[in-house]
């Protein structure tokens, strides 16, 4: 009787565990991760961003997000190719580094709508602002420009339409009040309110001075047609890239709206439909 070869079960294990590591090793080389370094502003950002990273991972992005505290940073990264994207402005600030850097950045995806308030610890309402009152408005030329357009909303002022987007205190048209605007370095304004009649100040600005987003509003900015919304931005020579449409799809999630209507209580809005 003629005998079988002996099955050696232990040749066989490590054969076909060299099968299976050259498949996974293939198919890491077929499909690897993609690593993104995500340019934003330190704070709260940080939170909705541990969100979306999670998201982007199951789309097989790994995200590395980087805070910034300085906002003239995040582009410079970018362009250097320090950053793969970023995620902390709205498109006049976008406008207006162009203008003055060159830079070759293009928005891919919004991201939320932080509205400027009119803030004041001495009055209740715009009604109750005196004549000759002081309002104290940001000097920078993205912020302070849409400062001054909101008064003119809020029809305290009227502006030359020539200013665009960019007025300043000088392409006021009509005063009738006679309202002292006070143009104060972006970080100050909220930080100066209780020496001033009123303050237009940014949201994460009037957060940081401890200034009550509900109690202390006595005006505010609408979203309908507001070129102020957030969003993320990438190089424009990578606007078409693979990894874009899931890194927006990765903001765009139900759990990073929870994140900012939890965050921000309700004063800051999703901007995606």
């Amino acid at each position: 009787m003629t005998r079988s070869p002996s099955f050696n079960r232990r040749r066989f294990l490590n054969f076909s565990a060299g099968l299976a590591g050259s498949a996974l090793l293939s198919s890491a080389y077929a499909a690897p991760a993609r690593v993104l370094k995500i340019g934003i502003m330190s704070g709260e950002d940080e939170d909705i961003w541990r969100i979306v990273a999670q998201n982007a991972a199951k789309s097989g992005l790994t995200l590395k997000v980087i805070p910034f505290s300085d906002y003239n940073a995040p582009n410079e990264a970018l362009t250097e190719h320090e950053l793969d994207a970023n995620a902390f402005q709205h498109r006049p600030f976008m406008e207006a580094q162009i203008k003055a850097h060159g830079y070759e950045i293009t928005p891919v995806g919004d991201t939320y709508f932080q509205p400027i308030g009119l803030y004041s610890h001495k009055w209740h309402a715009i009604a109750d602002l005196p004549k000759g009152a002081t309002i104290g408005v940001p000097n920078d030329p993205s912020n302070e420009g849409r400062a001054l357009r909101m008064l003119q909303t809020l029809g305290l002022i009227k502006v030359s339409a020539d200013a665009g987007l960019f007025p300043t205190a000088l392409d006021i048209t009509d005063n009738p009040r006679n309202i002292t605007v006070q143009e104060l370095d972006a970080g100050m304004v909220g930080r100066s309110l209780s020496d001033l009649d009123a303050a237009i100040v940014n949201t994460d600005w009037a957060r940081k001075a401890g200034i009550d987003l509900v109690k202390d509003r006595i005006g505010v900015e609408g979203l309908a047609n507001n070129p102020y919304v957030n969003f993320i931005a990438v190089n424009t020579q990578d606007a078409n890239a693979a990894w874009v449409k899931p890194l927006v799809e990765a903001f765009h999630q139900p759990n990073v709206h929870q994140s900012i209507d939890d965050l921000f209580h309700g004063t800051v809005s999703p901007a995606w439909s």
